[in-house]
C-alpha cells in the first residue's frame, strides 16, 4: 500500500481527533458527503467495517473496526449538511452506529431521478457529470479484512469524492427548473423514515412470498427460517449463503403438500439432521399453534373505485410524461389505489409536492 493510501486511512481515534477538528467549520454548518461499507454479503451479523468522508478537497476513509470511540465525528456529522447516494442504507448504517442522523442528508440519487435520470446509480451519474467511468471491481469485496487493498481503497474513496460537485450540478438543475422544493421535501422525508423504522426481528420469518401460504405452510416456514437463521449464526455467513428466501418458500409448498425435500449434496449431516428435527417438530405439534395467517385489510371496491382510481392513474401520468419523470416519483399505484378506495387522506401518503402535482392539496 503506498504513503499516499496510508495517509487516506483514518484507523485510531487521533488522527480522527484531528480530521475532525480541521473539518469543523468556523460558522455555520458543515457540508460534506459520506459513504459506508459494510459486510453483509460476508458475515451474519452486519457491521459497518468504513465510512467514506469528504469535506473540501480531501477524501479520507474512517475505520470503525480499528477506533473503539466515533464520538468525534458524531458530533462532527450532528449539525451537518451531508451528501450521500442511494442513502437509505447509509443512513441506516449510520443510525445503528451512533444512534442518530446527520440534521440534513440529500440524496443525489434522488435528485437526479426528480431531474428525470433513467439511469441513476453512482457509476452512471459520475459518467454522465463528469465523463469519468469508475470501477465496479471491489462492489462485492469483503470489507470487513484488513488490511484493505490499493484497489478496494480506490474504490471506496470514489464513492464520495464526486457527491458534492455532483450535488451543487443537481441543485443548480433542480433550482433551474424549480424543483428544489420537491428535493428537498422527499429528502426529509426518506431520514425521517429511517429514523422510525423499526428494526426489531419480531416475525421477520414473514418473509417475501409468505403470503400464499396456509397456517400449516406457515408453521413449516417459520420452523425452517429458524433452522437457517441458527446455520447462519454458527457459521457466521449470511442466512442467503445457507439457502434463499425463495427456496425456504418452495420447500415451505412442498412440505405443507406432503412432499419430500432433497436438500443440497453439499449440506453437512449435521446441518441435515437439524432440518429433519425442525421439519419434525412441526409435523408433531398441533394446528392450534400454527401461526395465524395476517389479515389483510379488505379494500372497499364501490361502483366508482375503478372510476377514481382510473383518473388518478391517467393524471399521474400525463403529469409525469409532461415533467419528465417516472411516474412512481409522484405517487406510486399503491398509494393511488388507498385514496381511491377512499381508505386515507392524500396527505397520509404523499408528500406535499406529490399532492400539487396530482391536484390533491386540499
Amino acid at each position: 500500500m503506498s504513503n499516499d493510501d496510508q495517509e487516506s486511512i483514518i484507523a485510531d481515534e487521533g488522527a480522527l481527533g484531528r480530521l475532525v477538528k480541521s473539518a469543523a467549520p468556523r460558522s455555520g454548518s458543515l457540508v460534506c458527503a459520506v459513504d459506508t461499507e459494510a459486510d453483509s454479503l460476508h458475515r451474519y451479523r452486519e457491521s459497518l467495517c468504513l465510512i467514506q468522508f469528504a469535506v473540501g478537497d480531501r477524501c479520507v476513509l474512517i475505520d470503525p473496526l480499528a477506533i473503539q470511540d466515533m464520538g468525534a465525528l458524531a458530533g462532527l456529522l450532528a449539525g451537518s449538511l451531508v451528501w450521500m447516494h442511494g442513502a437509505d442504507y447509509d443512513m441506516t448504517m449510520l443510525r445503528r452506529q451512533f444512534g442518530s442522523l446527520p440534521e440534513t442528508v440529500y440524496d443525489t440519487q434522488i435528485g437526479a431521478r426528480l431531474l428525470g435520470a433513467r439511469k441513476f446509480g453512482l457509476a452512471d451519474l459520475v459518467l454522465h457529470y463528469f465523463g469519468i467511468e469508475l470501477s465496479k471491481s471491489s462492489q462485492k469485496a469483503d470489507w470487513g479484512k484488513r488490511p484493505l487493498s490499493p484497489k478496494m481503497v480506490e474504490y471506496a474513496l470514489n464513492d464520495v469524492r464526486y457527491l458534492m460537485p455532483m450535488g451543487e450540478k443537481i441543485v443548480s438543475e433542480l433550482k433551474a427548473k424549480g424543483r428544489f422544493e420537491w428535493f428537498d421535501e422527499s429528502c426529509v422525508a426518506a431520514r425521517k423514515k429511517v429514523l422510525e423504522r423499526d428494526d426489531s426481528r419480531e416475525e421477520a420469518w414473514r418473509i417475501q412470498g409468505s403470503g400464499r401460504l396456509d397456517r400449516r405452510g406457515l408453521a413449516f416456514l417459520k420452523a425452517i427460517w429458524q433452522w437457517r437463521d441458527t446455520e447462519a449464526e454458527a457459521w457466521d455467513r449470511p442466512s442467503f449463503m445457507v439457502a434463499t428466501n425463495r427456496v425456504l418458500v418452495d420447500w415451505s409448498v412442498a412440505l405443507a403438500d406432503g412432499g419430500q425435500i432433497t436438500l443440497p449434496p453439499y449440506f453437512r449431516p449435521d446441518r441435515v439432521r437439524r432440518f429433519r428435527e425442525a421439519i419434525a417438530a412441526v409435523e408433531s405439534s398441533p394446528e392450534s399453534e400454527y401461526p395465524d395467517r395476517p389479515r389483510g385489510r379488505r379494500r372497499r371496491r364501490d361502483a366508482g373505485f375503478d372510476r377514481r382510481l382510473d383518473l388518478l392513474l391517467k393524471k399521474r401520468d400525463d403529469v409525469s410524461k409532461g415533467l419528465d419523470i417516472d411516474g412512481s416519483l409522484i405517487a406510486p399505484r399503491a398509494s393511488l389505489e388507498s385514496i381511491a378506495a377512499e381508505e386515507c387522506d392524500p396527505a397520509e401518503l404523499l408528500l406535499n409536492w406529490q399532492r400539487a402535482c396530482l391536484g390533491l392539496e386540499g
